[in-house]
C-alpha cells in the first residue's frame, strides 16, 4: 500500500472510516502457511532447539492465577506449504524467555513476542529466526514463552500482559549480566504477539500482577515497540476474532474490551512505534496498523510505518530475498538506532 503526503495527513479520519476491503478476516490457521515465501529462501537444516541453552523462568514456582488441572504442555512442530518447519506451543505452564546473544553486542536489546492468535506461540517462526536475524545487528533478543489465556487461569485478559511485564522487568533487573543498557530495552511483536507488544506500550503501569520482589521496582516500558501485522483493537468485525475471544472470552466487559483496545489507549509520552503491515493480510486486516498509525499521530507519538503491497500473515523473516518486505529487520535495526543515538 502506497500512502500520498495528503492521504498521510487525512489518516487521523480516514482511520475511522476504513472501507470494507480492510476489514477482510481470516482463521488463524492459516496464519502460518507461509504462503508468500519463496521456495529459494534457505531451509535451516536441523530445527532450532527450545528452549535454547541460555534462558530464565519468569515467576518462582506456578505463576499466579493457576487452573486445576494445570494446562498440559504440547509443542508442536507443523510444515508449512513452503517445507519450513516451525516449532509452536500450547499449554504453557511455566512462561519463560529465551536468551539469544550476538557476536558482538551493541547494548540494544528486544522482548521478542511471538503471535498465535492467543490459542499458541510460534516459538521459531516468530520468536527464534527473528532472535537470530537482530543478532546480526548486535542486538540482544530475548524470546518470550507466555501463557495463553484461555487455558483457564484467573483473570485471562491479564495473563499475557503480566507474563510481559515480569519479562522487561527480569531483563531490566539483570541488564548487565546480558550485557545490555536498560534504558536501549524494546518490544517487537508479531500478529496477537504485536497486540501484546502494544499492550506493554500502553499499558505498562497496569498493575496486572501483584508484586512479588526487587525486579518488580523496575520500569515495565518499552524503550520502543514494533508492531508486526498486529492486531491493536478489539472491534468485533475489525480486529482478528479469534485473538479477540481467546484473550477476552466469548462476552467480554466493555471496560476489559476498551482497556486491550491498543489504538484507543495510545497517550502522549507512549513509547515510539514501528509497523509493519500488508495489504494481502486477509488474516489480520491491515486496518489494525492503519489504525495505530492515526492514533500515534493524534496523540503525538512518533510512528514509523511500513505498508507493503504484498507479505500476507505470518511471515516473519521468510519474504522472498526479491520482495521489498524482506528488507524489514534492516530498517528495524536502521530505526531503532536513529532513536538511541538522539
Amino acid at each position: 500500500m502506497t500512502f500520498d503526503r495528503r492521504t498521510l495527513l487525512s489518516l487521523p479520519l480516514a482511520a475511522g472510516l476504513a472501507p470494507a476491503a480492510f476489514a477482510r478476516t481470516g482463521a488463524r490457521t492459516g496464519a502460518r502457511t507461509g504462503t508468500q515465501a519463496s521456495a529459494a529462501q534457505p531451509r535451516a537444516s536441523a530445527m532450532p532447539a527450545w528452549p535454547p541453552a541460555e534462558r530464565f523462568a519468569l515467576w518462582p514456582g506456578i505463576p499466579p492465577g493457576a487452573p486445576t488441572p494445570l494446562p498440559v504442555p504440547r509443542p508442536t512442530t507443523p510444515v508449512y506449504p513452503d517445507g519450513y518447519q516451525d516449532y509452536q506451543m500450547r499449554g504453557v505452564v511455566r512462561p519463560e524467555v529465551g536468551v539469544f546473544r550476538p557476536a558482538r553486542p551493541d547494548g540494544r536489546a528486544v522482548l521478542i513476542v511471538p503471535g498465535g492468535g492467543y490459542s499458541i506461540t510460534s516459538l521459531r517462526n516468530e520468536g527464534i529466526d527473528i532472535a537470530r536475524a537482530l543478532n546480526a545487528f548486535g542486538i540482544t533478543g530475548f524470546v518470550l514463552s507466555y501463557r495463553l489465556p484461555g487455558e483457564g487461569w484467573a483473570d485471562r485478559a491479564d495473563v499475557p500482559l503480566a507474563d510481559a511485564q515480569r519479562a522487561m522487568r527480569l531483563i531490566r533487573a539483570n541488564a548487565r549480566t546480558y550485557g545490555i543498557r536498560a534504558e536501549k530495552l524494546g518490544v517487537l511483536g508479531f500478529s496477537a504477539g504485536g497486540h501484546l507488544a502494544g499492550s506493554l506500550a500502553v499499558l505498562s503501569d497496569y498493575k496486572a500482577y501483584r508484586t512479588l520482589d526487587a525486579a518488580d521496582r523496575h520500569s515495565a516500558r518499552p524503550a520502543w515497540a514494533g508492531l508486526m501485522y498486529a492486531v491493536s483493537n478489539m472491534d468485533p468485525g475489525r480486529s482478528h476474532g479469534g485473538s479477540r475471544t481467546n484473550l477476552l472470552g466469548p462476552d467480554p466487559l466493555p471496560a476489559v474490551q476498551a482497556r486491550y483496545a491498543i489504538d484507543r489507549q495510545l497517550r502522549p509520552g507512549a513509547p515510539p512505534l514501528f509497523l509493519v503491515h500488508a495489504e494481502d493480510d486477509n488474516t489480520v486486516p491491515v486496518a489494525n496498523s492503519v489504525d495505530t498509525l492515526a492514533a500515534a499521530r493524534r496523540a503525538g507519538v512518533p510512528a514509523e510505518a511500513h505498508f507493503l503491497q504484498h507479505g500476507g500473515h505470518g511471515f516473519g523473516t521468510r519474504l522472498s530475498p526479491r520482495a521489498p518486505g524482506s528488507l524489514w529487520p534492516q530498517l528495524f535495526d536502521r530505526w531503532m538506532g536513529e532513536l538511541v543515538t538522539r
